[in-house]
């Protein structure tokens, strides 16, 4: 098999190293021709994983044709916003029995699709799926253990990307529920956000352990919504990503929440990142189809009227804390759960 990373960006990059470790010719494919060049001439890409050189059998080029014409295995590692762009140049060169993956953690706002649905939709590959996880691109590159989760209504296409990634230092587990572990790594941004906000009020370690603990049910309860198993998030996608991100300085979104918390606007915290992180938009899609389809989330909901309505942090805590507490874990019945032990 020939191998395809649409995206240069540090995770493509890290997961192209490790194809091309595993024996298969993989390119690696960016749209700005001096970054190519760069890239071959130092074996490393400078700009999104400097310190780490490319394998032997990792090809950087910007012609996406070459790319992708005779790979059978596409790793699609492009920014949410220019996602569907992609997918529609890919289709020249896709056909249905190639596996397209989507390493993209977001949300399209046109029709509130995932990018695995852009994939279904926009290209012929009747072999799509999602890998997601807590995967940190320099953590990966530097061979940390890691886990990881490829999702895919396909069983082929499940063997063959664990066939094309599993190494000594990162497992690749298998699921059937693409949205469930879709939504997993966009909507863990939210959160992570918030406890970036928690971290910057100096809040205690109860306090973390109910943010995370609620934001899983409000995560299970939207990919209800949504068509996604709530028993998903108990996983790598679910609750491994969201403890990584929401305690991790390495995540731009714990960044967002912590400046946030120090005074700065959202206009200027995200000055100050360099770019608005991607839990920030997906906060308002979510937000707006949590209303409409009346899913309870309260915690999304408080940072959305911080982040969007400027209302004082703490006039939103106290909200919080003063609402009405309902089920713990809402997804197996307490009740049930008892009546069987008597």
């Amino acid at each position: 098999m020939q191998v395809a990373i649409i995206g240069g960006g540090n995770f493509g990059t890290a997961i192209g190293n490790i194809a091309a470790r595993n024996g298969f010719t993989t390119y690696l494919w960016m749209r700005d021709r001096e970054q190519v060049a760069d890239a071959i001439k130092y074996r490393e890409n400078r700009r999104y994983l400097p310190g780490h050189k490319l394998e032997d059998l990792v090809v950087p080029t910007d012609d996406l044709g070459e790319a992708a014409q005779d790979s059978t295995v596409m790793f699609v590692t492009v920014p949410s916003s220019s996602f569907a762009q992609v997918c529609t140049q890919l289709v020249p060169f896709t056909k249905p029995t190639d596996v397209l993956v989507s390493g993209t953690k977001g949300i399209h706002a046109d029709g509130f699709k995932l990018m695995s649905q852009l994939l279904d939709e926009l290209t012929p590959s009747e072999r799509v799926g999602v890998l997601s996880g807590p995967n940190f691109a320099e953590e990966i590159a530097d061979k940390h253990y890691t886990g990881s989760v490829v999702a895919s209504r396909s069983e082929l296409a499940r063997d063959i990307i664990q066939e094309v990634l599993r190494n000594e230092t990162f497992r690749v587990y298998a699921s059937s529920d693409v949205y469930g572990v879709e939504l997993g790594g966009a909507l863990k941004n939210i959160y992570a956000i918030i406890c970036g906000l928690a971290a910057g009020m100096q809040v205690g370690q109860n306090t973390v352990g109910m943010i995370i603990t609620r934001a899983l049910a409000e995560m299970g309860r939207f990919a209800v919504s949504m068509g996604g198993n709530p028993f998903t998030f108990l996983g790598l996608a679910g609750v491994g990503d969201l403890l990584v991100t929401c305690t991790s300085p390495l995540s731009r979104n714990y960044q967002l929440g912590l400046k946030v918390a120090s005074g700065m606007s959202l206009a200027e915290a995200s000055e100050s990142l360099g770019k608005l992180a991607e839990g920030a938009n997906t906060l308002k899609l979510v937000y707006v189809k949590s209303q409409e389809l009346d899913v309870y989330m309260p915690l999304a909901e408080g940072l959305y009227q911080v982040l969007y309505e400027e209302q004082k942090i703490e006039t939103v805590v106290h909200a919080l804390m003063t609402g009405v507490e309902g089920s713990d874990v809402e997804f197996a019945s307490p009740t049930a759960w008892i009546s069987q032990q008597d």
